[in-house]
């Protein structure tokens, strides 16, 4: 008579690391807001940093909660009642900030410029608990890997361990937040992309050269430039990302949270700079993008 194996756990393998259940908080952080959910796992694979600030500072209920912890278990959403990995942080301190001194934090207002939102001053809060998260290294090879079931209402995006039982789904061969990169004429971003972009598509990106086109989604307006001679795309992308206009007089005026870039005609590297121009000008003149009805000036 064989019995069946005990189903796998992150309780049980927090256990078998010594690692007191009581002691753990895990989170699922799932982000409310369109904008910076777009682009969430890019920051969580990309910019761990900024990350990690995302996740130092919480509302009363969560706080009052790791006050009373030792560990954060960090997921993110991953599908319906699923959780995907992060990391495994000991709270090693904590302190008390004002709001204003929240937002001031060059971190809190980068992920404001990419959608986040809670300002917490509009729900007459005067101070906010910052924690001091740091990485433990626990079974850091799993992290984007390891994927666990979310038990009960998806809403209670935070739970103690002790508590809840976390049964593992699955352990991917590879990370589960970057895919393969689009084929160039599949490849669509939006501006809030563009400053979070994968290893891989940024290697791409620095090697494709061509005509590319933005379009301005508050009202259908376009924009069509090109990358030649030893700038590549990804240079003409992040300038974009940096500045929001580029440097072209028809964007200076609008909002690139509306921006959307994609790619209308890759070109060979050694293209003289003559033909490229005369390419984009017949883009230009196929799709209209001169003022007034789009975004070039000539």
């Amino acid at each position: 008579m064989s019995l069946a194996a005990a189903p796998l756990t992150l309780n049980r393998l927090l256990e078998d690391s010594g690692v007191d259940l009581r002691q753990v908080v895990v989170f699922r952080h799932r982000p409310w807001e369109p904008a910076l959910n777009r682009v969430f796992d890019w920051i969580v694979s990309e910019r761990r940093d900024l990350f990690e600030s995302y996740q130092d500072t919480h509302g009363p209920r969560a706080e009052g909660a790791l006050l009373n912890a030792r560990y954060v278990a960090s997921f993110i959403r991953h599908g319906p009642k699923k959780a995907l990995f992060v990391g495994l942080y000991e709270i090693a301190s904590h302190r008390t900030l004002t709001v204003a001194e929240y937002q001031e934090r060059p971190a809190h207002q980068e992920l404001m410029a990419h959608g986040m939102g809670g300002d917490m001053s509009s729900d007459g809060r005067e101070h906010v608990v910052e924690f001091n998260l740091v990485p433990t290294g626990w079974q850091e090879d799993w992290s984007e890997r390891l994927v666990i079931d979310w038990p009960g209402l998806e809403r209670s995006w935070y739970r103690w361990a002790d508590r809840n039982v976390f049964s593992v789904a699955a352990i991917a061969e590879e990370s589960c937040l970057i895919g393969p990169i689009p084929a160039w004429d599949r490849l669509v971003l939006d501006w809030h992309q563009l400053a979070f972009l994968p290893t891989n598509q940024r290697a791409a990106l620095s090697h494709w050269r061509g005509i590319y086109l933005i379009i301005d989604q508050s009202d259908g307006k376009q924009y069509v430039g090109s990358a030649y001679g030893r700038e590549n795309i990804l240079q003409r992308w992040l300038e974009y990302a940096r500045t929001g206009h580029g440097g072209n007089k028809g964007l200076r005026q609008r909002d690139p949270k509306n921006f959307c870039f994609s790619i209308l005609q890759r070109t060979s590297p050694d293209l003289p700079e003559a033909e490229v121009i005369v390419l984009e000008s017949a883009w230009k003149l196929r799709l209209r993008s001169k003022i007034p009805h789009g975004l070039n000036e000539n």
